[in-house]
């Protein structure tokens, strides 16, 4: 019987993460529990921001109150329509430490984020560089804190998982399964094994020296690339230089979007770069999840005993995963889970979607600017 066939085939992947992420967990550190540094090496922090005047001034507010002294920081306007640059210019006015890039243009083959944080490189003095986003919110001690984590553990890139923060209901139970969705399909504790090649990165967190940033190939390389956070992470593995993935849930927070509609809209971007633009990919990915993550759910009432077991084992692990990632990686109420098929759906409908709009508008639109499909294929890391 086929359902029997894969539940039982789901069974087994949830069983094999399980013990995956078990022991991945165990070598992820909570930046919270690190040692502060001294004023050592300069760090250098690099926002990019197009059209974020409700939130730029007070993310580099929270920034400019760290422990952390020697530290400069180089905004980046990138085309903004809005006040953002004006703010930018009143927070140099605020602080020494502070340079403004204006970008007026941009150049073909470069999505705009990827040519402001390479020209807010340019002008960077520090051998530490932290490249993250306009939102992002700080404690007084989150620089400290990962600067002495980085130089105890002679990194090279050092990626932190910040509090996702969520208002409406629906809204925080698809952010807590996404982020279940990203710990078992990209495994980001495999950043902390030396040993593998499989890397990761995180957009309100990237911390890299200047050396490895160079020997990757900067955001040259990947600048036709959305996903550039995760790229730039999985780079540093590919060419074996030391990474650490932390979570910091009570350093670091980003409210990621303000709705679901707005959520949805975000991953637009995305979704099918991490599909690397196939069809088959989504396809593939649609009929996982829906199998994985739905049909138990439904199955668990059926009325033959061994797909009502089956269901039941499947949930069970299911159970336990979902508890385990949501209590690490979100401060979130596990409780979550009895919704999880609801959200899986929602899931597939935000794959769909983007996958559908991608091609209709025959590229991505973001941040007002669009890009063409043939371009964003054609630079996509092989």
């Amino acid at each position: 019987m086929l359902l029997l066939t894969l539940l039982s085939l789901t069974l087994i992947i949830w069983i094999l993460a399980t013990i995956d992420a078990l022991i991945g967990f165990r070598k992820m550190d909570s930046l919270e529990k690190a040692e502060v540094a001294g004023q050592g090496q300069k760090l250098s922090v690099i926002v990019a921001a197009r059209n974020e005047e409700e939130h730029i001034s007070q993310s580099i507010r929270t920034q400019l109150n760290q422990t952390y002294k020697n530290t400069e920081w180089i905004l980046v306007n990138d085309r903004s329509e809005d006040d953002t640059g004006k703010m930018m210019e009143h927070l140099k006015s605020s602080d020494s430490r502070i340079r403004v890039i204006h970008i007026e243009s941009l150049p073909e083959g470069w999505l705009g984020k990827n040519y402001a944080l390479y020209k807010g490189c340019q002008r960077a003095t520090g051998n530490l560089l932290l490249f993250t986003d306009a939102d992002v919110l700080y404690h007084t001690e989150a620089f400290s804190k990962a600067v002495g984590y980085f130089e105890k553990h002679d990194l090279d890139h050092l990626t932190a998982a910040p509090n996702l923060s969520a208002k409406p209901f629906w809204l925080k139970a698809f952010v807590a399964f996404f982020l279940f969705g990203f710990s078992y399909y990209k495994r980001p504790w495999l950043g902390n094994n030396p040993r593998s090649k499989t890397g990761v990165g995180i957009g309100a967190f990237n911390m890299i020296t200047r050396s490895a940033y160079e020997k990757v190939g900067t955001h040259e390389y990947i600048r036709m690339r959305p996903d550039d956070d995760l790229q730039l992470g999985m780079m540093i593995k590919r060419i074996g230089l030391k990474q650490r993935i932390v979570t910091a849930m009570t350093l670091i927070e980003v409210e990621w979007y303000q709705s679901l509609k707005e959520a949805l809209a975000g991953l637009e971007k995305n979704t099918f770069a991490g599909l690397h633009y196939r069809i088959s990919m989504v396809l593939f990915s649609v009929f996982g999840v829906f199998v994985s993550q739905v049909v138990p759910f439904f199955t668990l009432f059926s009325n033959n005993q061994a797909v009502a077991i089956l269901s039941a084992v499947n949930l069970i692990f299911l159970a336990f995963l979902y508890v385990m990632v949501t209590k690490k990686m979100t401060r979130f109420s596990p409780w979550m889970f009895f919704v999880l098929p609801f959200t899986a759906l929602i899931f597939i409908f935000s794959i769909l979607r983007a996958s559908y709009l991608t091609f209709r508008r025959g590229g991505i639109i973001w941040r007002g600017t669009k890009y063409t499909l043939a371009e964003l294929r054609k630079n996509t890391l092989r």
